[in-house]
This record gives C-alpha cells, structure tokens and sequence, in this order.
C-alpha cells in the first residue's frame, strides 16, 4: 500500500490524512502538538495512519512556525540596508493610525530598530535609471556592522528596486562576499516585486525576521523524514493556497506564513464545488483559534496583498481573519463580568478535563461540563476526559461570579460563540456581504461544536459539516495545485496602452512561471498560467485585479475599452458604484503559474449501515435546560440518514452537535447536511 499524506501542524494538536491510494478510503489521526520538538508531534500523528514513511508516495504540510515567531516576536535579529534619506519609512509607515475610531489604538513597533537600519547613498529614478551608483563602501560597512553586532539577517530595500533590481543585486553579492553562508540576505525585489515602498519594505523585513525559523524547522523536519525513510519530496502549504517543495519554501519563507489555516479554505472551496454552492463561509475552531475565510462566486477570497499582525504583506494569500477562540481559550473575571480567550491553554497543559495539570476553566471543559462531548470517546476514544476537573474548574469561577457551574458554562459557551460571530462579520457585514446568502463550512476540532450556534447568531440557515473535520485542513491540501505567483509594475493609462508592450510583459511572466513549475517537478502538460491586471479609476490609490481570459490574447483592437467595462462592472460589485467612461490605469500584472497534482479517486460513501450500533443518549444542557440527547458515531451513518436535534454526532476528530430545532441529513458524499431552523 502507498499513502498520500497530508498533516496540520496546530497549537494544541497535529491532524493528519492519509490517502490509501489502492483501497482509495482517507483515514484521520489527531496527537497532541510537542511545542519543544514539533517533529515529535508529526511522527506521533503519522504513526497512527502509516506503518513507514517509506509507503508515502506525497506528502505536504502547513506550519505556523513563521507566524509563531512574528507573534511571539521570536524571530532573527535584523539588519535593514536601505537608499540614503530612507531610514524611517518603516517607522513613519502610512500615519499613527490605521482606525480613526479606536482612541486606543497604537502603531505596532517595527520589528527593526533606526539603530538596526543603515542607509547607502546610491539612486534609481522611477523608471529604474541609474541617477547616482551605488556606495558599495557603505555596503561594506554595513556588512561589517552586521558581522560585529551578531545579525542574523541583512535585509536589502532600495528605492525602486522593484522597476531595476541592479543596486540590490550588486549589494547582494557584496554582503555575501563579506559575511560568507551563516548571515541571512533578503534582497526587496526577490520579496515583493511591486511598488509601494513602506509595504514593500514591511514585507522585506518580514521575510527576513521569520526566515532563519522556517529555514531551520524546514531542514529539521526533511532531515528527520530522510533518517526514517521518506523518498519523496516534503511539500508545503502556501499562504496562496497552492503548494511547494521544501526547497522552494526555505528560499521563500514568508509565503507560508499561514500555511496551516490556509489548507481549510482551500478544502471547502472543493466541498462548496461538490454541493453547488457558490458561496460559502469557512469556519476552523481548533484548540487556540478561530479562522474565518470565505469561498466567493466558487472560488477561494485570495487577495494580492495582506496584513500580519499588523504589518502589510504584498503577496498572494487567503483572506483570513483570525482571533483567540477555541477550545482551549481560557475563560476568566474581569470587572466583574465574564471573559473568554484570547489566552489558550494550548496543548500543555491544556483544558482541566485533559488531566495534564491544568486548572483553568476552557471552552472545551465548559462542553464537558455540559455533557456536549463525549468523554468516554474523546479523539476517538484515544482520550478519557476528567469530566469532575472540568467541574471544579468551571465551579471555582462561578464560584467568584456568584453562577451556577452549569450556568456558567452555558455562559463562557456563549460568549466564545459570539466572539466568533463578530469574526465572521468582520469578512462579511464590513465588507457589504450578507452572511444569510452564505452556507456555512465548519470544520476544526472544535468547530462542528459552535457551528449551529454561531449560525444563529448570524442568520445562517444552512451549516455543512465536511467528512474527518477535525483535520479538515490537512484534507484540503491533499487537493491543491502546486502555485507560483508573479507580479510586475505596468503603469500606464488606458488612453496611452501599447497592446503589444502589456502581452509581451504577460508572455515573459507566463515563461518564468512555467519554468519555476518545471523546477518543483510538475510535468509540462499539467500545468497552466492564469493572468490579472491591477487596475484603478485615475486619481484613487487602491486598485481592483481584473482577471484576464484566454480570449485577451493577443490583446487586440478594442481590448481597452473591453477590459475598462470589466473593471467598471467589478467596481460596482464590491464597493456599490461605478464612473462608466472615466478615465481607468494600469498598474501591476500578476501571473499565476498552477500545477495540477494526479487526481485523488476516493471510494463511493457507504448507504448501508446500522445507524444504532454504539448508540446512547445523555443528559445535555441547552440554553439552560436539560434534553435527552442522542449520541450517535458519524462512521454508522449511512448516505440519506436524517436526524434531528438534539443529538450528538461523535467521531475520531470532532464532535458535532445538533441543537433542539435544528434537523441534519448525511448526503451522498458523506457531507453533513445541517438545516439551522430555530432556538427550541
């Protein structure tokens, strides 16, 4: 037997998914995330599925280790060369705020220093041309600063390197010469080929503050799979929600920034495709967060630039939001008045109800608590949880907020519930979508838990629970195409468009994307190029990519006017309003290179089954009152078996609940079909 293997490397557990290849069945596996030696965790889970890495014939994973480092601020120490008179863009950044309406709000600190930021004389004009050559004594010295001091990192950003990379290039070389293989040298143009130069720089830096972690678990985690035994390359997801080789991603460590939570969306994007559903919200509970992303008109929400932790990113990558929700997420007094996360219990201790020390009441004992999961049958029975911790735990805050523990628990449930109802506005309300047009993909340890709540909440009629939700994300990237993303400035008014000069630019995108797919593996008939063009009405900042179809090449006759009434027709979806007729620029060209992996066949879902075999009922507490409740395992019921609440879905990776009022049925892919309905 060989396995296509994919695993989610999380903040309490590690999931993994396990093609079987000849049988064509997934298995899912959870173990408990060693924050000291991930790869612990990793063999951990993967022992549960496969017997030897030597039966994986692919195998790719997310990881948060460069996300981790931002938000810890663990990262590498980091020298900035930049252009003589550019030393405070970083700091400077677009004004004091980004909110006029938080009065607390405060700038986050750069993640370098000015006494970290060196500057060399040297200029490009705006279209590139030399106008003064570059000091490479300054160069030199900046070399030897970082040598002196102990940088890890030399991060290059000089003004428009992105239009002639020639300054960086030649500083690169130098910086290489003076401090040899152990410092760390980011070049901008590398980075983020496009214009903007406090974004361009936040991205620079970011690469190089995340870089030496990601390198170093990278090489850990292929070292380790090698000792044991793996032949094929380690994969890893992208922020973009394509793939790459491990080589790839140690020269470009900042595209798998959020690679763990990106696999989720890209999975309910084929879910979505499966059950017809144009547009979807996706929802990933796991034990220290909660992720939103949304699959918009049948296709993932990737936006072309981004922000992390507060710092903007010019890359490719999901729309995510993302607070301090789940199961661990720790509830506590203050004023008062009940609070819940954003601090996790994460996976050591953990939740009370683990039994591994912990003492500090969790969403998950709150569950507990009130009878909504199964503690006999945790993580497919692989746990036992202690249901009393969870009690005394949960008692001793209620304790303080004068609350029965049942009370409370009902509360810190609600609380949470609305916590991720507000997440979910943020991608939606805020930005003119109505969350009751959406169907609702929840998935995540935790998520099939709130899912029904949080929908009412919102006004979400329908809530689909995919297939081993628990590791939803790893199964989603078992799915994706190996991406390359590219991009170039072309700035130039519609009126002024040389038809030829934009093709030919597409054309050479279009070579070096192929190429770049040609080094990660994938053969030449698997792969395809996919084009945008950025554009703007003359006089706004912001653009909006407009896609372009096989039919603009070659951009002919007309094609100006045809691709400013496209543009004009995208403007008035997203923002409401559109000027017909005005004047419209060009401004960047991205190119997306996309390399399709063998499709996966998985076998036919059951129809035949005894949905009464380990069946139960227990007394659950709704809304405050107590209902006999059915329990029911997910692996017994059959395609076309309906149900309704309350009732309790149980299997190795979650747990599903069914509210009084709320009614579901298991569709032909096994998919569970939940309609919301109303609050008993």
């Amino acid at each position: 037997m060989t396995f296509r293997v994919a695993m989610d490397i999380g903040g309490t557990f590690t999931d993994v998914v396990a093609y079987d290849e000849d049988r064509g069945t997934f298995h899912a596996s959870k173990a408990p995330t060693t924050p000291g030696d991930l790869a612990e965790g990793v063999f951990s889970a993967l022992s549960l599925e496969v017997d030897s890495p030597q039966r994986i014939s692919f195998f790719v994973h997310g990881t948060t280790q460069g996300l981790n480092a931002l938000l810890e601020r663990k990262g590498a120490k980091v020298l900035l060369l930049t252009t003589a008179g550019m030393r405070d863009v970083l700091h400077i950044a677009r004004g004091n705020r980004n909110d006029m309406f938080e009065l607390h709000y405060r700038k986050p600190t750069p993640l370098v220093d000015r006494s970290a930021t060196v500057e060399a004389a040297g200029r490009l004009d705006s279209r590139g041309a030399e106008v003064e050559p570059l000091d490479e004594d300054a160069v030199r010295q900046a070399a030897r600063k970082a040598r002196a001091e102990g940088y890890d990192v030399v991060a290059v950003c000089f003004l428009f390197a992105h239009v002639n990379p020639e300054h960086e290039l030649r500083s690169g070389a130098i910086l290489a010469e003076e401090l040899g293989e152990n410092t760390m040298v980011v070049l901008s143009h590398q980075v983020a080929r496009e214009w903007r130069e406090y974004e361009r720089t936040s991205t620079t830096v970011l690469e190089a503050y995340t870089g030496p972690v990601v390198r170093r678990y990278l090489s850990h985690i292929e070292e380790r799979f090698a000792e044991r035994g793996l032949t094929v390359p380690v994969q890893v997801m992208q922020s973009s929600g394509g793939i790459v080789n491990a080589a790839f991603a140690r020269r470009s460590p900042l595209h798998t920034l959020l690679s763990g939570p990106v696999g989720g969306t890209m999975g309910a994007a084929a879910v979505a495709a499966t059950l017809g559903r144009r547009n979807a919200v996706c929802v990933d509970m796991g034990g220290t967060s909660f992720d939103v992303s949304l699959v918009l008109d049948g296709r993932p929400d990737i936006s072309s630039e981004g922000t992390a932790d507060g710092f903007p990113v010019l890359m490719p990558l999901v729309n995510l939001h993302t607070i301090g929700a789940g199961g661990g997420s720790i509830a506590y007094s203050e004023a008062g008045g009940l609070r819940v996360g954003p601090e996790s219990a994460g996976a050591t201790p953990g939740p009370a109800c683990y039994g591994r020390g912990g003492t500090q009441p969790t969403v998950t004992d709150a569950n507990a608590v009130l009878g909504r999961v199964d503690p006999e049958w945790f993580a497919g029975g692989r746990m036992t949880l202690d249901v009393d911790a969870a009690g005394r735990a949960v008692g001793k805050l209620a304790d303080e907020l004068a609350m029965s523990a049942t009370e409370l628990a009902d509360g810190i449930c609600d609380v949470a519930n609305a916590k991720m109802a507000q997440a979910i506005r943020t991608l939606t309300v805020e930005h003119g979508l109505e969350p009751r047009e959406f169907t609702m993909l929840a998935f995540g340890g935790a998520g099939p838990l709130h899912a029904v709540a949080i929908a009412r909440e919102l006004g979400i009629g329908e809530v689909v629970i995919p297939r081993m939700p628990g590791a939803f994300s790893a199964w989603g990237m078992l799915g994706t195409d190996v991406r390359r993303d590219l991009s170039r400035q072309f700035f130039v008014s519609d009126a002024a468009l040389d038809g030829a000069a934009m093709s030919g630019a597409l054309a050479e995108l279009a070579r070096e994307a192929l190429a770049e797919l040609a080094d990660q593996g994938v053969p030449a008939a698997d792969c395809r190029v996919e084009h945008s063009v950025d554009m703007r009405y003359e006089g706004q900042d912001y653009t909006l990519p407009v896609p372009l179809s096989g039919s603009d090449e070659p951009l002919g006759e007309g094609f100006a006017a045809e691709i400013a009434e496209r543009f004009a027709q995208l403007h008035e979806a997203r923002y409401g309003h559109a000027t017909p007729h005005a004047p419209v620029e060009f401004v960047t060209l991205r190119t997306t290179g996309l390399g399709g992996l063998s499709r996966i066949e998985p076998g036919p879902y059951p129809t035949e089954a005894d949905p009464s075999r380990d069946a139960s009922t227990r007394q659950v507490v709704f809304d405050g009152q107590v209902h006999e409740t059915a329990i029911l395992r997910r692996e017994h019921l059959p395609a076309g078996h309906r149900l309704a609440g309350p009732a309790i879905v149980v299997e190795d990776t979650s747990t599903t609940v069914l509210p009084p009022g709320s009614s579901a049925v298991v569709d032909a892919n096994g998919f569970l079909v939940i309609t919301v309905g109303a609050s008993a």
